[in-house]
């Protein structure tokens, strides 16, 4: 749905929550006349959740907030990054991609980036010790759902001779002040080559050839998780947590209630993180257990 000419999406069944179609990516100068046009929509919606951009951390709204995380690399040059932001271990990685045979570089999205993509997504149906969603997904499947924002959009793949062994796609705000990693995936194949780590590299330098002050690599960490292995990657790449507001807006008395009592949260959030991080550890066995032809031969 359209709201003040901005693109809505409702999840949920109990409570119904409303946000930015690309929240996260896209954010609101003025969230007034929206909300008064979630109200005036003659459907029930019973919260309005919205998010403050990079670098703006404290609250400039009276509604109510919880405090989110983000990774957050602050960008200048990319001779600073590589120079002063990250460890020696990503410089290496980075430059041992050059010399496996690597080449980085933007690219346009047409069918036959969606073509390698699939082929990345296809590889293996388990990554980091999960069920990978997009396995299994058809080609027009991955281009309908990479053709979002793509006036906002930038592509990079990584390359070994003609085919597509990794992929970033960036997403920048109306203002271009900060950029989003939407996806990024490699080949789990080729991780000796380090391909992500170039991916990064380019990222930055795409991100600093354009001005983009901030490149986010979605949350810093997730829920009660803390301290895992990918949290430690964005960290030696220079990310850094940083706690933004994000803000919800009941538009009816059960949104109110719900907020109150946490009900606009995830199950597991209310879950002990001991008891999660067992689930996980179980989750992961029964995986690799189960898919281990598939997961030995990478």
């Amino acid at each position: 749905m359209q709201v003040s000419g901005e693109d809505i999406e409702v999840r949920g069944r109990l409570i119904r929550v409303a946000r930015l179609a690309g929240d996260g990516y896209l954010f609101l100068d003025d969230p007034r006349p929206v909300i008064e046009g979630l109200r005036n929509a003659g459907r029930r919606i019973d919260l309005f959740t919205f998010t403050q951009r990079m670098p703006e951390t404290s609250p400039r709204y009276g509604y109510p907030l919880e405090w989110d995380n983000s990774a957050v690399l602050p960008v200048s040059t990319f001779d600073n990054w590589w120079t002063n932001q990250i460890r020696s271990f990503p410089r290496n990685r980075a430059r041992q991609a050059g010399k496996k045979g690597v080449v980085v570089r933007e690219v346009p999205f047409d069918e036959a980036l969606a073509q390698g993509i699939r082929e990345i997504y296809n590889e293996c149906p388990i990554r980091q010790g999960r069920r990978f969603r997009h396995y299994g997904k058809s080609v027009e499947e991955v281009f309908r759902e990479t053709a979002t924002f793509l006036d906002k959009s930038i592509f990079i793949g990584a390359f070994l001779g003609d085919r597509l062994i990794g992929f970033v796609k960036l997403v920048h705000n109306q203002g271009r002040t900060q950029a989003n990693l939407m996806n990024i995936a490699a080949m789990s194949r080729h991780k000796d080559k380090a391909p992500t780590n170039a991916l990064i590299a380019q990222a930055v330098r795409s991100c600093a050839e354009r001005g983009i002050s901030y490149l986010v690599y979605q949350s810093f960490s997730y829920g009660k998780r803390s301290g895992d292995s990918m949290s430690h990657f964005k960290e030696v790449n220079g990310f850094s947590r940083v706690d933004l507001p994000r803000y919800y807006v009941p538009l009816t008395s059960a949104g109110a209630i719900a907020f109150r009592l946490g009900l606009h949260r995830r199950f597991t959030d209310h879950l002990p993180g001991s008891l999660l991080a067992g689930f996980r550890n179980l989750r992961h066995a029964w995986y690799n257990r189960k898919f281990r032809s598939l997961t030995e031969a990478y």
